[in-house]
């Protein structure tokens, strides 16, 4: 039987997920392996030093810059503040005295006798990461971060917006064909993951920012309406770090498309539960998924361990289109041909036969699809 490997979407409602949490410089973790903790604990933190402010202090009191030293107020290491006296000229007789005053509160971090400048670094800037999920901590990396871990469902996007959040999920409609406009949206939404349908309109996201909702979890939405919310357009690049007021994930594509029942209904039986939520994409190399990660309450059967990236493609599988101009739709796989075949672009690829909803027969090169896991 032909088999092949290609990357994949999560959409389990069982299974063990880690996340590394990592600083983006040498840090302080705050917690052990072992401890169990919330999306929102702090793990790590670290402190970004603070901007330095170059100031001219020999030039402003007209003075040579060894003399510097001898007029300074305020000594290397000392705290200042924004508009405070720290150095002074002596004058004459007391008198027609010239003064520096701080431009920003911070540090005095240099005093040069050789060019006359003084150095002063505002207050550092405190970085923290926190667990995102709600898990037990089964590996520190010291000076770096944490390794988390939590058994519950998993269910991956195509397509995402904004950073990490953690709401009670909310689901406000009764098909996965049904579109959300601005008259569904009220303040009973606040704080909630919405879930949607097949699309949700541009109104009903900007309501959606407007009574304070944590995320939204669509089957599909028009692409440029991506832009008008953001006011630019996406290209081919890493999102998640976007300020919008909410998290956004895209589960099948860019249109009016139906969610997949099987993450539907799994989104309808997580009826208030609270869930991790992350926008994140890269569809690039290094590929990163928007996800939706709902913590097990305990009443569901063991979870399986969700394997290394990539899987098993075969006869039977479930895909889904990620090229135009059928992206974003579901298909079976029919067959996987051993040999190349020459594409409408002169180039060779392999290809995979498969089956869309409707029934049609398709051949798309392999790497333009992806598993749908279970």
């Amino acid at each position: 039987m032909a088999h092949a490997y290609t990357s994949g979407l999560r959409v389990s409602p069982r299974t063990v997920v880690a996340r590394t949490r990592r600083l983006p410089l040498s840090g302080q973790v705050l917690v052990d392996v072992g401890d169990r903790v919330r999306p929102d604990t702090v793990v790590a933190e670290t402190y970004l030093p603070g901007p330095v402010h170059n100031v001219n202090v020999a030039n402003a009191l007209a003075i040579a810059p060894e003399e510097v030293p001898g007029c300074m107020l305020k000594q290397p290491d000392e705290p200042v503040a924004k508009g405070e006296l720290i150095a002074e000229s002596r004058g004459i007789f007391g008198l027609f005295k010239s003064s520096v005053r701080c431009p920003e509160s911070g540090t005095i971090e240099m005093v040069s006798e050789v060019t006359g400048q003084v150095l002063i670094r505002e207050p550092s800037t405190p970085v923290r990461i926190n667990a995102y999920l709600d898990g037990t901590v089964t590996e520190t990396l010291p000076g770096e971060g944490v390794v988390v871990e939590t058994a519950g469902a998993c269910i991956q996007g195509i397509f995402g917006v904004g950073g990490e959040t953690y709401a009670p999920i909310r689901q406000i409609v009764q098909s996965p064909e049904d579109e959300v406009t601005g008259e569904m949206i009220d303040d009973r939404l606040r704080g909630r993951i919405v879930c949607c349908g097949s699309m949700i309109t541009l109104d009903a996201l900007r309501k959606l920012i407007e009574v304070g909702a944590s995320g939204v979890v669509v089957g599909g939405m028009r692409y440029h309406d991506i832009g008008d919310l953001l006011g630019y357009q996406i290209g081919v690049a890493v999102t998640g770090g976007e300020d919008i007021g909410l998290t956004m994930i895209v589960t099948e594509g860019f249109g009016r498309l139906p969610m997949a029942e099987r993450t539907f209904e799994l989104l309808r039986s997580m009826q208030d539960r609270e869930a991790s939520l992350s926008g994140a994409t890269q569809i690039r190399a290094g590929v990163i998924r928007p996800e939706i990660i709902i913590k097990s309450d305990g009443s569901e059967a063991s979870a399986d361990r969700a394997g290394p990236a990539g899987r098993g493609l075969e006869a039977g599988s479930l895909v889904r289109l990620i090229r135009e101009p059928w992206f974003g739709e579901l298909a079976t796989v029919a067959s996987l041909p051993e040999q190349p075949v020459r594409l409408p672009t002169g180039a060779f690829a392999r290809v995979l036969e498969a089956h869309r909803t409707n029934g049609a027969l398709v051949t798309v090169p392999r790497a333009n699809v992806e598993i749908v896991e279970t």
